[in-house]
């Protein structure tokens, strides 16, 4: 019988252990050259989970008889636009992708990873879905400037912080219309999280928009002598 997952357990700090070190890995294959083998196989494969994740996901949860809701199929979380921007960004390496995959992949997919709304511990599969989805982005959010020099232009804050706008608007029409609970703007989450110290909805709401911009300002302060955000 599988239980939930134990926050910062052992099998919840072993995760992020792992994920730190493949971080650490692929950043050291990309330092070496993107032309060498090493570093174009840790790209490819990171490229491919960044895609696969979500439909690898679905595969677990219809083979272990879960219940499926909305959430879960339609891919409308953050987390799940996230991870095909972050597979594009690492193909195309264009300005905006990488930007929404540098902000959003660290302000709101690494919340994910610290604080997980997940039902089932180790070593239930949805455990390893989940975190290969939300840790492919992370890691692609560090590896695109770390690993391979990517540096967000004049404006990117702007730019990226109105696009998730965008996406809340668009998730609270879903959540609406279709009862679910996308980008967790309708309930806060089950699972233990930072909203848990905010007001009740929708007066966090508010809250997490201006805390996304304070999150997004400081993530662009170790840019600021290379462009204007």
């Amino acid at each position: 019988m599988f239980g939930a997952i134990d926050l910062y357990g052992p099998a919840h700090i072993g995760i992020l252990l792992v994920l730190i070190v493949i971080t650490l890995i692929v950043i050291r294959n990309c330092r070496l050259g993107e032309h060498l083998p090493q570093s174009r196989a840790s790209l490819g494969l990171l490229t491919f989970c960044c895609f696969a994740a979500y439909p690898i996901n679905q595969m677990a949860l219809l083979s272990y008889g879960t219940q499926i809701t909305l959430d879960a199929i339609i891919p409308l979380h953050l987390c799940d636009i996230a991870a095909f921007i972050c597979g594009f960004a690492l193909i195309t390496r264009k300005p905006l992708l990488c930007e929404l995959a540098y902000f959003w992949g660290l302000a709101g997919t690494l919340q994910g990873l610290l604080t997980p709304d997940l039902a089932y511990g180790f070593p239930h599969p949805i455990f390893f879905t989940f975190f290969l989805q939300h840790g492919v982005v992370v890691i692609t959010a560090i590896i695109i400037p770390i690993g391979l020099g990517w540096r967000p232009a004049k404006g990117a804050v702007k730019r990226t912080f109105i696009l998730l706008l965008s996406y809340a608007a668009v998730a609270m029409t879903a959540n609406y219309i279709l009862d679910t609970n996308y980008g967790f703007l309708k309930s806060k989450p089950s699972q233990a999280s930072l909203l848990d110290l905010m007001p009740s909805w929708p007066w966090y709401i508010p809250l997490l928009v201006g805390l996304a911009m304070l999150i997004f300002i400081l993530l662009s302060l170790p840019f600021r002598n290379d462009s204007q955000n």
